[in-house]
């Protein structure tokens, strides 16, 4: 079953989206966020949907405005492809391979859940960055509050899934991650999620053998094909993901996890390590991105020109006497 928010006279709903591009509204006042938050389980989201869909339809999807499908409560974004960390690293970091802890566990960062976009919301270039990137992820929705998970229990608590494009700003990114830490400003502009929210038993068909999602991926930019990938190539399953995610904390309602960026052009950032030049170039304003996900759907933004850096002062050097 697929879940969109959608605007339309100034108010946000929820509703079901059916195979033809109808809408069947969720009850009045009630948002997939506030729904999920709520702590919901995969058999009671899909009982909302089918009362929704015994109801009178709505409009079709093609004269409202999509909004994101949810909010999160939090944005870890993981990263599960090797051949991402392999390109990326020589890019922003001009390192090369990959770290051998890389392989010890699913590492992840917390990115920014404020700045959250839908399907064809402009995206602003990030303050000071010239070198704006696309990011192609699948991400993970949690439904119920779980701790110390192990992947089994950890299936139960994954609602659905949606696609994920975690923008960045490479330039501002390979600067600040000199200090040691992770990125903040290179990934802190905007996130886009949507177009909708597939629950996790419609892409069951596409599991393979292993406990991956075999989902082709397929990245344009301009109506070009950059990239193309499987999300069956990840290190980790989402279940492993969300394990490691609840170990010694908890996963909440309405927690994203992106998979992070699949392999093959899933970024500019990974070709321009490969590559050694900035081919493609960089995203300016009036570029569109389009990223197909099988099974989901399509999430397209434009970049639009955004605003300047307000000046800040250098760190200052200063004494170090003590009281």
């Amino acid at each position: 079953m697929r879940f969109v928010a959608f605007e339309r006279d100034g108010c946000t709903r929820a509703a079901v989206a059916s195979p033809d591009g109808l809408l069947y509204p969720l009850p009045a006042g009630h948002t997939l966020t506030e729904v999920i938050a709520a702590g919901i389980s995969q058999a009671a989201l899909l009982a909302l949907g089918h009362a929704a869909l015994a109801g009178p339809a709505g409009p079709h999807v093609s004269q409202v405005r999509l909004r994101p499908p949810l909010q999160p409560a939090s944005l870890r974004d993981f990263v599960t492809f090797e051949e991402h960390v392999e390109g990326v690293r020589r890019s922003v970091s001009g390192g090369s391979g990959i770290p051998e802890q890389w392989f010890a566990a699913p590492t992840f960062y917390f990115s920014n859940p404020h700045c959250v976009l839908g399907t064809e919301d402009p995206v602003p270039m990030p303050p000071g960055s010239t070198d704006l990137d696309y990011e192609l992820e699948v991400a993970a929705v949690i439904g119920r509050e779980g701790s110390d998970l192990s992947p089994d229990q950890a299936r139960d608590h994954i609602l659905g899934y949606t696609i994920l494009n975690d923008w960045s700003a490479r330039d501002l990114q390979s600067a600040e991650m000199t200090v040691g830490l992770g990125p903040c400003k290179g990934k802190d502009t905007a996130n886009s999620l949507g177009p909708c929210l597939v629950t996790a038993d419609e892409l069951e068909p596409y599991r393979d053998s292993d406990g991956f999602l075999r989902l082709a991926l397929t990245a344009e930019v301009n109506g070009e094909v950059i990239g193309r990938d499987l999300l069956s190539n990840m290190s980790w399953t989402f279940e492993e993901m969300v394990a490691y995610a609840s170990r010694g904390t908890r996963v909440m309602p309405g927690d994203v996890l992106g998979s992070g960026t699949c392999g093959n052009g899933g970024c500019l950032a990974e070709l321009w390590g490969v590559r050694g030049e900035q081919t493609p170039p960089p995203l300016k304003p009036g570029d569109t991105v389009a990223l197909t996900v099988e099974g989901i759907g399509v999430l397209v933004n434009t970049v639009v020109p955004g605003t300047d850096p307000v000046p800040l002062p250098a760190g200052r050097r200063r004494s170090r006497a003590r009281p």
